[in-house]
């Protein structure tokens, strides 16, 4: 394993200590259903995905960076305002995403009739619902994080892509942007 011990220590366990489980399994289709899904725009999607990274403080999340949202113009700059997003120059759809995404993460009881009526002004019923399985899709290896097993294998930012069936594909470093 590279990088620093894990947090906790399991007896017995080297990660992969749900690997190949029905729990494994259905989680594997959970996350590829989730990703799979596309009525919300890839950059939208990615803002989200990388709020999680943060909030979960996730450092193979956070070195990833999806191809598809590359393509649409994400960049450092953009990359370094999603922590502070509610000052930011985002979009308002893509600020009410963010905050779908804290209100699921952070603060539950802020998923208020204001949060909502914020959302449906941006995005149809669908639409948040994707959201919020991003967001669960995204938050589903905090026991890796707490555990600190995520260690990314790169040194770098790579770019993350995703195949027909909903599985990762890891493609090479990402080009610095400004």
């Amino acid at each position: 394993m590279n990088g620093p011990a894990p947090r906790i220590q399991l007896a017995g366990t080297d990660g992969g200590f749900l690997l190949g489980t029905e729990l494994d399994e259905a989680m594997t289709a959970l996350a590829a259903a989730a990703v799979r899904a596309d009525r919300v725009d890839p950059l939208t999607t990615e803002l989200v995905r990388l709020r999680c990274a943060q909030v979960h403080d996730c450092r193979l999340c956070g070195s990833l960076r999806s191809s598809e949202a590359l393509e649409l113009g994400l960049d450092d700059r953009m990359t370094a305002q999603i922590a502070r997003y509610e000052t930011s120059d985002f979009e308002a759809a893509a600020i009410a995403a963010l905050r779908l995404c804290d209100a699921i993460i952070l603060a539950p009881a802020s998923a208020d009739a204001q949060l909502a009526a914020e959302l449906h002004r941006h995005f149809s019923d669908a639409q948040i619902a994707e959201l919020c399985l991003d967001v669960m899709k995204w938050s589903h290896q905090k026991l890796l994080v707490a555990l600190r097993l995520e260690t990314p294998p790169w040194n770098e930012t790579t770019v993350l892509s995703f195949d027909e069936n909903g599985h990762p594909v890891i493609g090479g470093p990402v080009e610095a942007t400004t």
